[in-house]
C-alpha cells in the first residue's frame, strides 16, 4: 500500500514519541509498503543530520517537513497534503489528522497512545469512532482500548481496532557481549551492575534509582539517557555518590551495547509519569519501548508491579517490586544481584518472549486485511 503518515513529532528528537513514530514507520516499509511521514517543520533541520543513525533503523524512507504557524493548523495541512498524494491509507498519530482523514473519505489508521485531556480531545476520539468510512484503531495497550470504550465512549466494532503494543528490532540484539565484556568495551569499571535507559520525566523513578544506590554501594548504577538538563539536575542529586553513572542521551544505534553491560535492567515507574509534552499521563496505559529492548537484551528485568506491564511481562520473565515501596525494590535487586541463575532464566524467557513484539511483526498486526477500499 501506498501510505502517508503523519505525526505531531519533532524530528530529528530524542524524546520517547519522536523514536517511536520513526520506529513504527520503519516497520512498515520493511514488510512492503510504500510509505511518506509528514510532520511539523519547528525548528532548522541541521544538514547532513544521519537519522538513521540517530534513531537506530534499518532503513530511511521519505519524511516531508511541513511549515505550520501553529499544531492546530498542522492536523489539517498534512491531511491536505496526505490527499494530493494519493495514498491508499492515512495512517495518524493524532485524532484531527485521523478525523480529517476520514471526512475526506480516506481508509485511516488512528495509532492511540494516551487518553484523551481537556474539553476537545475526548470529542475528537469519538468523532473518529463515530464517523462511516474504512478505518482501524490501533491500541498500545490492551488497558488504553479498554479506558478509551468505557470512559470516552470509543466503542468500534472488533475488526476496526487492534492492539499494537511498540516493539523492538530483534537483529540489532543479536550476538550481544557478556556483561563484562561488554563493560570493557564502554570503559566501565567492573562490578555488578545496573542500568536504567530513558528519560528522567519525574515519575520514571530516578528518586528511586538514587534510593538504590545508596543501599547497595557495591553495584555501579548507570542511567542511560536524558535531557542535558535534567542530566545535571540528577547528577547534582546524586552529589558524592560514588557508584552512580548518568551518561546522557546515546544515539539509538548505541542502547543495546550499554544494555548488555549491566547485570540488571530496571524500569522503575511510578503510577503517573511526566510525558515529553510535559502533561502528566498514567502508567497504567503505557507500552514502554525499552522493556522490549530490555527482553531484547537478554539481561534480567526488575519493574514496577503495574497491570498494563503484565500485559507483556510475567512472573517468569520478570521481577516485580510495588512501585511505592523502595524496600521491596532494594530485596528484590539484592536477590537478582545474588542469584546468577535466577538473573539468566528471566533473561531466557524475556528473549523468548520478545519474539513475537518485533516492528515488523507490529506493522503486519495493524494493516493485515485492513480495507482500504470502501
Amino acid at each position: 500500500m501506498k501510505i502517508i503518515a503523519i505525526a505531531g513529532s519533532h524530528v530529528p528528537s530524542d524524546t520517547a514519541n519522536s523514536i517511536q513514530v520513526m520506529k513504527a514507520c520503519s516497520g512498515l516499509v520493511r514488510v512492503g509498503h510504500d510509505l511518506t511521514l509528514l510532520v511539523p517543520e519547528f525548528d532548522l533541520r541541521p544538514s547532513g543530520f544521519d537519522l538513521q543513525v540517530h534513531y537506530g533503523l534499518p532503513n530511511i524512507f521519505p519524511i516531508e517537513w511541513l511549515r505550520s504557524s501553529n499544531r492546530r493548523l498542522f492536523t489539517w495541512q498534512s491531511v491536505r497534503r496526505a490527499i494530493a498524494l494519493h495514498p491508499d491509507l492515512l495512517y495518524a498519530w493524532m485524532p484531527q489528522s485521523a478525523v480529517f482523514g476520514l471526512l475526506a473519505g480516506k481508509p485511516v489508521v488512528f495509532e492511540a497512545h494516551l487518553q484523551p485531556t481537556g474539553m476537545f480531545g475526548p470529542l475528537w476520539h469519538r468523532a473518529f469512532a463515530r464517523l462511516r468510512g474504512s478505518k482501524r484503531l490501533a491500541c498500545i495497550t490492551r488497558a488504553l482500548q479498554m479506558t478509551l470504550e468505557r470512559q470516552h465512549g470509543m466503542k468500534l466494532r472488533p475488526d476496526e481496532v487492534v492492539i499494537a503494543p511498540n516493539g523492538v528490532e530483534l537483529e540489532r540484539f543479536a550476538s550481544l557481549p557478556d556483561p563484562a565484556s561488554a563493560r570493557r568495551s564502554l570503559g566501565l569499571r567492573e562490578a555488578p551492575t545496573v542500568l536504567c535507559a530513558g528519560h528522567l520525566y519525574q515519575g520514571r523513578g530516578a528518586d528511586l534509582f538514587l534510593q538504590l544506590a545508596k543501599t547497595l554501594p557495591d553495584a555501579h548504577f548507570i542511567w542511560v539517557g536524558g535531557r542535558q538538563e535534567d542530566v545535571a539536575e540528577w547528577r547534582g542529586k546524586a552529589g558524592t555518590l560514588p557508584n552512580v553513572t548518568f551518561t546522557g542521551f546515546i544515539p539509538n544505534t548505541d542502547l543495546p551495547r550499554h544494555l548488555a553491560a549491566a547485570d540488571v535492567l530496571l524500569m522503575p515507574y511510578a503510577r503517573s509519569i511526566l510525558g515529553s509534552s510535559g502533561d502528566a499521563s498514567s502508567a497504567a496505559v503505557a507500552s514502554p519501548m525499552k522493556m522490549f529492548e530490555y527482553m531484547a537484551a537478554g539481561r534480567a528485568i526488575l519493574t514496577s508491579d503495574l497491570p498494563v506491564i503484565r500485559e507483556v511481562l510475567d512472573d517468569s520473565s520478570a521481577a516485580f517490586a510495588p512501585p511505592e515501596d523502595p524496600s521491596a525494590w532494594s530485596a528484590a535487586l539484592t536477590r537478582l544481584l545474588a542469584d546468577t541463575e535466577l538473573r539468566a532464566a528471566l533473561a531466557s524467557n524475556a528473549r523468548h518472549a520478545v519474539e513475537k513484539y518485533t516492528w515488523i511483526a507490529r506493522a503486519q498486526r495493524i494493516t493485515q486485511g485492513f480495507p482500504v477500499n470502501s
